[in-house]
């Protein structure tokens, strides 16, 4: 009786392994909070923005308050010179003259970076591989949005968004060992002439 049920559970997860069941695959899914839920209404959040015009208020009223929406980092000039100029071949004069008068007003100019992301990812194809390592196939969609707004006496002097609104990537990963292929690194460093 026991050896029945035994091949019955043993005959039913191979079934299930091999049927692949998309519901039993991994997903993650990575979001960073804020009140925008795609790239669009972020970028025409930021569009709004108006150099020499949006003031710290301003800001604050269109969602661009680090103190009360998550995901805003607030920059000093250390940090911009670190932005703008990361190697000496780059020079002051080289600069935007907004982000140069930002850098020479030290103190009394602010920057804020946006940096928002929504990832998603979720594996697919044969279930029983996947388990094994033999072939792992990852889909990953979503958005990813990047914006700089300086300010100097508090208004806005200067903005810079990037970003790829977008995101639609296949990964594929084949290891013909499966299993064993984790092992092949073991091996040759115990085997490993000296």
């Amino acid at each position: 009786m026991k050896q029945r049920l035994f091949r019955l559970l043993v005959v039913t997860g191979a079934m299930v392994l091999t049927s692949g069941c998309a519901s039993l695959f991994p997903t993650t899914r990575s979001t960073t909070e804020s009140r925008w839920t795609n790239y669009a209404q972020v970028q025409v959040a930021f569009d709004l923005i108006q150099t020499n015009q949006t003031t710290v208020s301003d800001l604050k009223k269109m969602g661009f308050d680090p103190a009360a929406s998550p995901n805003i980092k607030i920059l000093t000039y250390v940090d911009l010179i670190q932005r703008f100029m990361p190697n000496p071949g780059i020079r002051l004069e080289d600069l935007h003259p907004a982000v140069r008068a930002c850098i020479d007003s030290k103190e009394r100019s602010r920057a804020f970076e946006i940096i928002l992301k929504n990832d998603n990812k979720k594996r697919h194809g044969n279930l029983f591989f996947d388990i094994l390592g033999f072939k792992r196939q990852t889909h990953e969609t979503g958005w990813e949005f990047d914006g700089l707004v300086l300010m100097d006496d508090g208004t806005v002097v200067y903005k810079l968004s990037s970003g790829q609104p977008l995101i639609s990537k296949e990964d594929k990963e084949i290891r013909p060992l499966g299993p064993l292929q984790e092992l092949e690194g073991s091996f040759a460093s115990v085997f490993k002439i000296r």
